[in-house]
């Protein structure tokens, strides 16, 4: 009997034990199985990748100074800030309200759903929710807010998604970025400028507590719609700081107890000055930059302009103040650094919202006398000096076939003798242009202008010397430009460059100092364009900018220009240039005296404000090597002498200058 008892208890042992073994490898098997596949799901996250955050967020647009000047949205203001750009006051109370184990648990808080499973079974109703910050960022981010099993599921892969590619500050930053806190503002900063009018990394802990209650319901919590209830929520928080032991109670009844003061406007709008430069830069920026336009508009941009705020201002209120409200007259007006091509100026029309067509960009206008200098430029390079001397006279030009072409001067005056080429610009003489037009060949001022940048299309006529062939306001100030720049290449430039969100750099406006024209041929035909101001040169007319010389306080290189429809003045300094059509849209001719001094008032109050206060030197005509200046009698174009009634003082390229002493005005002997 003593030997039978050992073997039962070793069968029931073996069977208990095998038992043991049997679940032991059951959950081992289950063990691995669940270990596989969690390593499955997060090796197919990773292989994923981190999400695409595709957020439209509102491309904002810079002034030269870096100023913010307008915006582009959908409606919703979004404005990307990095976490260290916030308050931390921010971060510690949203943490503390919303997930206060955020930075230990793995996407999903198990005692919160839990408990919140159990409160909304006792209350037979959603009345708890669980939902982490990384949970709300995804949601956010990639869905919808109905409420199916298909959203909760796709919401735990993103969250997962989330944690598993991005640290726990990034998710932070950008659920702090994309929470909505109602009136339009999207993210933490877009909510700390319309409420406080201040960037969310100045926000004071009472302000950072009010802002992070607000996404709770932002139609429920916002203080502008319900002070009590805000303010209730912020104390709520505040406690809730104190609790994660991020304040102490000190200084959250201090926070609780502090006067806030709400600003309640969004600060960034459509530009409500430069209407027409910012339409061109948006434009440009798809067709120059290659961006489509919804990245244009929501890719949260950064756009740096090259506009300069207190010019747009200056030639905004001149425009304003020097057409009369009861005149249809319109303008175009750009205005450039030559040394650049950066527009710093630009007014597209009287009124953006009555008719939003650009006339600085888009208008093509016949530009009249304005094309002389670009003419007399070409002439300096074939052999003619500011002394070449050519007739004034009516004129009739034979051309091929038996045609003939008769142009006349203002009010068919003419010298009836011959004239300098200096004196020809300065009264804008017409058959003098001509003549030189037809005898350099009619290909040679074509391919000029294309040198000096225009591209709008160009007739090759006789009467181009006169500018009968339209161009637009940006492309003569760009022309004016080069010369005024000693004859460096500068192309009309609106954008300095463009950031993404993360702050790379996607474009950048090229430099370029490709010396395109002669230096000395430039700087003496800028020194020929200060004539139009100079009484000196009045000979059977008056120089066209006698008008407006006593307006002047320092030396202009420019020339005016009109035809029946069209009235330019354009110019230039070292350190600026600009440019002014005036007309009406449809054609009409200009009949009004008062209607045809305006581009050149517009023009002359433009400069001269524009100018002043800046260093002199930026503005001053400088004299390149190469170059020689004698005095010279305006009216023969020799070297002036003690008797030569009048003298100016004139440049020439070395080796070009006059020799020949007048001998008009000696005195003559007696017999």
């Amino acid at each position: 009997m003593k030997t039978l008892e050992p073997k039962k208890v070793t069968r029931r042992s073996r069977r208990k034990w095998r038992t043991i073994r049997l679940y032991s490898y059951a959950a081992l098997i289950l063990s691995v199985v669940a270990a596989c596949l969690l390593f499955s799901v997060y090796l197919y996250i990773k292989i994923l990748g981190p999400p695409a955050l595709a957020i439209p967020q509102s491309t904002l647009y810079y002034a030269n100074d870096g100023a913010i000047i307008g915006e582009s949205n959908s409606g919703q203001k979004r404005y990307w800030v990095h976490l260290d750009e916030i308050s931390p006051n921010v971060k510690d109370a949203v943490v503390a309200i919303e997930d206060r184990t955020f930075y230990s648990h793995f996407g999903f808080d198990i005692k919160r759903i839990g408990g919140a499973i159990l409160a909304n079974a006792k209350q037979m109703d959603k009345v708890q929710g669980a939902s982490t910050i990384t949970q709300q960022y995804a949601r956010n981010l990639f869905l919808t807010m109905d409420k199916t099993w298909k959203r909760k599921l796709s919401e735990a892969f993103y969250a997962l998604r989330l944690e598993v590619n991005y640290d726990k500050d990034e998710i932070l930053e950008g659920y702090l970025n994309t929470i909505n806190f109602g009136h339009g503002a999207y993210g933490i900063e877009a909510a700390s400028q319309f409420y406080f009018g201040k960037s969310a990394k100045d926000l004071s802990l009472a302000e950072g507590a009010m802002l992070s209650g607000i996404p709770k319901g932002p139609s429920s919590f916002s203080p502008l719609h319900s002070y009590e209830k805000a303010k209730n929520r912020q104390l709520l928080i505040l406690d809730a700081m104190v609790d994660t032991g991020a304040i102490s109670q000190r200084q959250a009844d201090i926070a609780g107890k502090e006067e806030l003061n709400f600003t309640g406007e969004h600060p960034h709008h459509r530009a409500e000055s430069a209407p027409y430069f910012f339409d061109a830069v948006q434009k440009e920026l798809v067709t120059t930059v290659g961006l489509d336009e919804r990245m244009v508009s929501l890719g949260g941009l950064k756009v740096f302009t090259t506009l300069d705020e207190r010019q747009q201002k200056i030639a905004e209120e001149i425009v304003k103040e020097t057409i009369s409200d009861q005149s249809e007259l319109q303008i175009g007006f750009t205005a450039m650094d030559p040394k650049t091509g950066f527009i710093t100026a630009m007014v597209g029309g009287r009124d953006y919202d009555e008719s939003p067509f650009n006339r600085a960009t888009q208008a093509v206008r016949q530009p009249g006398s304005t094309v002389k200098p670009l003419l007399y430029y070409a002439a300096l390079e074939h052999g003619f000096t500011p002394s070449t001397l050519l007739a004034s006279e009516p004129t009739t030009f034979k051309l091929d076939g038996n045609a003939e072409y008769t142009p006349h001067n203002f009010n068919n005056e003419y010298a009836n003798r011959e004239i300098t080429m200096a004196q020809a610009l300065a009264v804008s003489d017409n058959i003098y242009a001509v003549k030189t037009h037809l005898f350099l060949g009619q290909d040679v001022l074509v391919d000029t202008m294309k040198r000096f940048g225009i591209s709008t299309n160009i007739n090759q006529v006789p009467s181009l010397a006169l500018g009968t062939s339209g161009i637009k306001v940006t492309e003569l100030v760009n022309a004016y430009s080069i010369l005024a720049n000693g004859g460096r290449k500068v192309e009309p430039t609106l954008i300095q460059r463009v950031e993404d969100q993360d702050g790379k750099i996607i474009y950048e406006a090229n430099s370029n100092d490709e010396q395109i024209l002669n230096p000395q041929h430039a700087f003496v035909m800028s020194q020929m364009m200060t004539g139009m101001f100079d009484t000196k040169l009045n000979g059977y007319a008056t120089v066209t900018g006698a008008s407006i010389s006593s307006q002047m306080r320092r030396l202009y290189a420019g020339k005016s220009g009109s035809t029946q429809s069209d009235s330019w003045m354009a110019g230039f300094t070292p350190g600026l240039a600009a440019a002014v059509w005036t007309g009406y849209d449809q054609g009409e001719d200009l009949t009004l005296t008062e209607d045809k001094v305006v581009a050149k008032n517009v023009w002359i109050r433009f400069m001269e404000q524009a100018i002043e206060g800046q260093m002199e030197q930026l503005h001053e005509f400088k004299p390149p090597s190469g170059v020689e200046v004698l005095p010279i009698d305006p009216e023969t174009g020799k070297i002036a002498t003690e008797f030569c009634p009048v003298f100016r003082l004139t440049y020439f390229k070395k080796g070009t200058e006059p020799t020949e002493v007048c001998t008009d005005h000696l005195p003559i002997a007696p017999n």
